[in-house]
């Protein structure tokens, strides 16, 4: 069965791993799916696996941190529709592109403010863009969410990144609020550390190589936070999000949904 039929979706940032295991699995239930990234290649190569799959997909390039071409893009997809069911950014950030990870009496006030001001700004420029065209249209959609599990852990050097998770998780609650009495749904999902991105891969290697550790040593000291036998993938992550989009989903509105299996070091 397919939860998602004939429902129209926009996924932003989908050049990243998550966002496109999230547009992947919106099509699989039969939603018409528009991916947007600044790098079109990217969107354009997810768009053609998602036809080839037998789905229905189309690439645009959308810089998911400026406002107007957010607007823009969503009029489009609502002129050519007259409806916006569900909207998905996956927008993330590197260590490295945040100024890696500073002491915070080290930090600048700029390095702890980058990772605010692009993650949790972007997610609220794309819902509040996106809860006006399910208002106009009346579609009483779906608008998803993207934290981190760092608005829960404790690690040292993280500051910004951490405030952003938190933040964003605040985000959803009040845009769930302000949004509810027009059939709106805002949930946030919250992934633990996926295994098979290169963001998780790259950075297990790079602490393995820092502490002179064997990379096989680190892997399984993280693999014992977890509460079962298995790890979580990309698949399972596009999964949930397509459940939470559904019908059926209605139950997850204004929540933070952990999707991790189960952490022992997640509160």
């Amino acid at each position: 069965m397919k939860n998602l039929k004939d429902k129209v979706a926009v996924v932003f940032a989908a050049s990243g791993e998550i966002a496109g295991a999230v547009a992947r699995s919106f099509s699989q239930q039969g939603a018409k799916v528009y991916v947007t990234a600044r790098n079109l290649d990217a969107v354009n190569e997810l768009a053609r696996e998602i036809k080839a799959g037998g789905g229905w997909a189309e690439a645009a390039k959308v810089d998911a941190m400026v406002e107007a071409e957010i607007s823009d893009f969503l009029e489009k997809v609502v002129a050519d529709n007259q409806r916006l069911d569900i909207v998905f950014n996956g927008i993330g950030a590197d260590y490295n592109e945040m100024g890696g990870r500073p002491a915070t009496t080290e930090a600048t006030f700029e390095q702890f403010m980058a990772p605010i001001q692009k993650i949790c700004g972007s997610q609220f420029l794309t819902s509040r863009a996106a809860a006006r065209y399910m208002i106009q249209t009346h579609s009483e959609g779906t608008i998803l969410l993207l934290t981190a599990a760092l608005s829960r852990s404790k690690l040292s050097n993280v500051a910004g990144i951490t405030a952003a998770s938190v933040a964003i998780e605040g985000l959803t609650r009040v845009m769930a609020t302000e949004w509810g009495k027009n059939g709106i749904k805002v949930i946030c999902i919250c992934p633990g550390a996926i295994m098979e991105t290169k963001r998780i891969s790259g950075w297990i290697e790079a602490a393995a190589r820092q502490y002179g550790m064997p990379l096989e040593q680190l892997i399984a000291q993280y693999k014992s936070l977890d509460i079962l036998k298995t790890s979580l993938t990309l698949k399972q992550v596009g999964e949930t999000a397509a459940f939470l989009a559904s019908e059926t989903g209605v139950a997850f509105n204004s929540h933070i949904v952990d999707v991790d299996c189960g952490k022992l070091n997640i509160l």
